[in-house]
């Protein structure tokens, strides 16, 4: 059986463009869901540095005041509702279902693995309709460390009983490659319109504009 293929879900399988308009609502200008997003990863970084740990909700909604604060406009608790509502709800890609369904029928199994919680992992999967490809869904909640950090993907490595050196993590997101190739992992970069790789980092194994692009790398070394 092909090895373990593991998924990042937010920007790698779902679209947070769909975010957008909140920003824009609370903000009366475009373009700052990236800034946001880069407050919020500081965050969960500076949590792991420091042996800390906060659910990523609270992560993102502090985001959100503190992206207020810069920008000269107020966020309420009613504002920080709409955004974990946002995020839960957003859809898919395009080419994501039909990619995890090939993925899927070739006999590889198929590991969703997020920085989020249990709870909001499920929901976002559930209202995506992407629940059925995989064959297990994973947190950060139980190990209390966020990725990159080398012990959050050997984490995962132990729960499906491998190797590190048996998985793929399949990304958006170069940080988060960098760490799974420190932990051992093979690498497949999904380079989303705007996501590009540090060159700092780790170089990836694969890379492709969409996950279809990846995923016909992927059936082409199993064999």
């Amino acid at each position: 059986m092909p090895d373990p293929l593991i998924f990042d879900v937010n920007e790698t399988l779902l679209d947070m463009a769909a975010m957008n308009p909140l920003f824009e609502r609370l903000s009366n200008r475009p373009g700052l869901r990236g800034e946001w997003f880069s407050i919020l990863k500081e965050s969960w970084l500076v949590d792991t540095v420091n042996g800390d740990y906060q659910p990523f909700g609270v992560l993102a909604k502090a985001a959100l005041v503190a992206l207020g604060r810069v920008h000269g406009f107020p966020v309420s608790d009613a504002d920080q509702g709409a955004l974990i509502q946002a995020l839960t709800h957003l859809p898919a890609h395009p080419e994501v279902p039909a990619a995890l369904a090939r993925l899927r029928n070739a006999g590889f199994s198929l590991v969703a693995f997020s920085n989020g919680t249990d709870e909001a992992l499920a929901t976002q999967l559930d209202h995506a309709g992407l629940r059925n490809y995989f064959d297990r869904v994973l947190t950060v909640q139980t190990k209390r460390n966020y990725k990159p950090a080398v012990a959050a993907y050997r984490w995962v490595a132990g729960q499906l009983a491998v190797e590190p050196e048996a998985m793929t993590m399949i990304a958006a997101h170069g940080w988060d490659l960098t760490g799974a190739a420190r932990a051992g992992c093979r690498t497949a970069f999904v380079a989303r319109p705007g996501k590009v790789l540090n060159p700092s980092g780790a170089t990836p194994d694969m890379t492709g504009a969409d996950l279809n692009a990846v995923a016909d790398q992927l059936l082409a070394a199993s064999g």
